[in-house]
């Protein structure tokens, strides 16, 4: 056993008072780490790495990242290359916009914005969806997705991410649905692993291994295609 897997990883899940931040934290313990609910400066620079949850409107997030100082702590954290997950609309935060709440900025970590799920299907999708990952180049092979091809997660939201080199998800929604993301040190995804059964904690379980895995052997990546390399060759 390395150094690294020799204690338990530190998670701090940023508190930003929306949404039911516990259940992740608590998922988060259940999978093998210490997660700490948090938005104290001290306890997130500490941290091995973050997880930015979120429920509800994009714009009054965005406005409680702000009013936290949690808006300043996220691209602190996925500038200094230590894993970040985002979940649900944490995910859709993590854009430069929603068609949501035009004109009020995301944190712009990933590119690109997030619109309305297709016309012909009930928004929000509220219900179990299927992920489709073999399809996606590269996505088999991605740390957060090993053993998830086909897996049932728990999707609720109106609003997705678009078509991107980053994606390594999708599901099947009127059309493909982008379900989850990963660029560089941050990943993210649509769907609810908390509430995803068995399959959520093993995705948890996949992503913190992943940041035991880092802190044995930084990784330098510079894209979502160098992790899954690493991968290829662990």
């Amino acid at each position: 056993m390395t150094a690294a897997r020799s204690r338990r990883v530190t998670i701090a899940v940023l508190d930003y008072g929306i949404g039911n931040l516990r259940s992740a934290q608590k998922s988060l313990e259940r999978a093998g780490a210490d997660a700490a609910l948090t938005s104290d400066p001290a306890v997130i620079a500490s941290a091995d790495a973050a997880v930015l949850p979120g429920v509800g409107n994009f714009g009054a997030c965005m406005d409680a990242l702000d009013a936290t100082g949690l808006t300043e702590q996220s691209h602190l954290v996925a500038e200094s290359g230590r894993p970040f997950l985002g979940i649900c609309v944490g995910m859709q935060l993590l854009y430069e916009g929603s068609d949501e709440s035009p004109g009020r900025p995301g944190l712009g970590i990933l590119p690109g914005r997030v619109t309305l799920l297709p016309e012909g299907v009930k928004r929000p999708q509220m219900q179990w969806n299927r992920l489709s990952v073999d399809h996606l180049p590269g996505a088999a092979h991605h740390p957060l997705m090993k053993g998830l091809d086909g897996a049932w997660m728990y999707f609720v939201h109106s609003y997705a991410a678009g078509p991107g080199p980053e994606v390594i998800a999708t599901t099947d929604y009127g059309g493909p649905v982008v379900a989850a993301v990963a660029r560089n040190n941050v990943w993210a995804t649509q769907f609810h692993p908390e509430k995803s059964a068995e399959a959520g904690r093993q995705l948890l379980e996949n992503w913190v291994r992943w940041v035991a895995d880092s802190l044995a052997a930084p990784r330098a990546a510079d894209g979502p295609t160098d992790v899954v390399e690493q991968e290829r060759a662990s």
